[in-house]
């Protein structure tokens, strides 16, 4: 005890920090609990419904979860992005983590496909134009720390950006900026002008950041010896399988899986109340298939 004792003096010694203020503060404190360390109360009251119907909650959630899962990977993302002297090992047990998490986020799809029902969903989430999954900013921050910024670039404009385009240019030559705008016009949607107001000087500072300590850029720049490494190869391309493949079809299928309940219920109105009726609740009702736009 002793011994401990004074490793622990020492320690707050070399931090410039008086021992006896700690030891007599300990005194007084209180023993740690379960629900104050992780704040449950804070965060069981984090949700917030617009509608009364019981599967928004599950809903609200449900996105919630998402988002600290996105918080993880940005974490292991930073420690792989920001070490001084990475190894194969580190890096490959940081990726398995990252494919893990990636892993839970795809399989919870199964909550959005089979645990809500189809007509309160469609109900809850008009209520909530234009917000979409799409602004989901962490996410992005993943896309920009996980590969080289021209590799986000839409295929259209890839031939005139390089290492020496502005931030900002390139920004607005993104993929995902596509599906924001009218193709017609190219004025941009109510969803992604309120996005971007809200995050793309963080996305900037962000990719600025990331330029080269991206995890593949970061990959390429280490010695041959630690590159070879055949596990970190493996984490690399798994990382690859289940972000790109596996995520993306997980997406998909859901989409998939909800618009044909939602077939079925088109027919039964039709046959109740005409064709009208149905044309209505395709343009109100599927908005979530266009990224919540209206």
């Amino acid at each position: 005890m002793q011994e401990l004792i004074q490793r622990i003096i020492s320690k707050l010694e070399s931090e410039g920090q008086n021992p006896q203020t700690h030891f007599e503060g300990m005194l007084h404190s209180k023993p740690m609990n379960y629900w104050d360390y992780i704040q449950t109360d804070a965060l069981i009251n984090l949700q917030t419904q617009r509608t009364n119907l019981p599967d928004e909650l599950i809903f609200i959630i449900y996105h919630q979860i998402n988002e600290l899962l996105f918080k993880m990977i940005l974490w292991e993302i930073e420690q792989v992005a920001f070490s001084d002297n990475l190894k194969a090992d580190f890096f490959s047990s940081r990726l398995n983590r990252i494919s893990r998490y990636f892993d839970l986020l795809s399989d919870s799809f199964k909550i959005m496909g089979d645990g809500m029902e189809v007509d309160q969903y469609m109900k809850f989430r008009n209520t909530l134009a234009p917000a979409s999954g799409f602004q989901s900013a962490q996410y992005r921050m993943i896309e920009f720390s996980s590969t080289e910024l021209i590799n986000l670039i839409d295929l259209r404009f890839r031939n005139s950006i390089n290492r020496n385009t502005p931030f900002k240019h390139a920004f607005e030559h993104l993929y995902w900026q596509a599906a924001g705008k009218n193709h017609k016009t190219g004025e941009k949607s109510t969803l992604i002008k309120l996005f971007e107001e809200k995050y793309m000087d963080t996305f900037i500072r962000f990719m600025k950041d990331y330029n080269t300590r991206n995890l593949w850029t970061t990959y390429k720049n280490l010695p041959s010896n630690e590159k070879n490494n055949l596990n970190l190869i493996n984490s690399m391309r798994h990382y690859d399988h289940t972000v790109n493949v596996l995520w993306v079809m997980e997406h998909y299928n859901a989409a998939v899986n909800i618009w044909k309940v939602v077939k079925n219920l088109l027919k039964q109105l039709e046959e109740v109340n005409g064709r009208n009726t149905c044309i209505l609740v395709i343009r109100k009702g599927f908005s979530f298939l266009i990224y919540g736009q209206q």
